[in-house]
Order: structure tokens, then sequence, then C-alpha cells
């Protein structure tokens, strides 16, 4: 996408209506813009979700960890919404959000004393 609107940039021509010709390299650079953005951003999700390790196992909450509390189940990855694995829906949160910064480090006693864990506290 990045390199079509380049080339459509590089190659927009200008005519006698010189507006309508910088308005058309306006909006082209606009979309080249936002493309770029959206490049970072999921660059910058792939990196978070190369750090999650399915095989570790820590008593600590962290990036990675699986959470089942009273009001919800919580995976600690980014913030991709609500997930659904075996009929169970969890909700990827980001280490950065409200809750992800509430959760992150905590350990399984620290989860009854506040009496957020309802069963089970699982990390991967």
């Amino acid at each position: 996408m990045l390199s079509s609107n380049q080339k459509a940039l590089q190659s927009e021509t200008k005519s006698s209506a010189g507006d309508k010709h910088e308005t058309g390299r306006a909006m082209l650079q606009l979309e080249m813009e936002k493309a770029g953005q959206q490049l970072a951003g999921i660059t910058q999700m792939k990196v978070v979700l190369s750090k999650i390790d399915v095989l570790k196992s820590s008593k600590n909450a962290c990036l990675g960890s699986i959470i089942i509390t009273d009001k919800a189940r919580y995976f600690l990855s980014l913030s991709a919404g609500q997930l659904v694995v075996e009929d169970k829906r969890y909700f990827a949160i980001s280490v950065s959000s409200p809750i992800g910064k509430l959760l992150l480090g905590k350990q399984e006693k620290d989860m009854h004393q506040k009496r957020l864990l309802r069963k089970r506290y699982y990390y991967s």
C-alpha cells in the first residue's frame, strides 16, 4: 500500500487546476502517513507477542499469564479484546492497561487477599 501510494504521489502531474493537483497530493500523503502508522502499530504488536513464552511458568503474573478472577479471565498480552478458547471467554489485555497494571507482578496469595481470585491462577 505504501509503495503504490508513493508511485501515485510521484506520478501526480500538475494540470491547469493546480488546487486539484495539490489536493490529490495532500490526500495521498495523508494515506501514506496513515498506512505508516498502522504498520508501526502492527510491528509493535509483533514485538510484544514475540516476548510471550507459552511454555514459561511463573509464580508472578507477567506478560503471557492467564489469570482467572471472580470477574473474568484475562490474558496479559496486548489489547486485543475478547478471545474465545474452548468455549471460554478471555480478555486479552495489555500490561500497561489499568487492569493489566493491577494484575502485573501479583502472586496467587495477593489475589486471594484482594478477593480477586476465584479458583485458579494460571501462568504461561
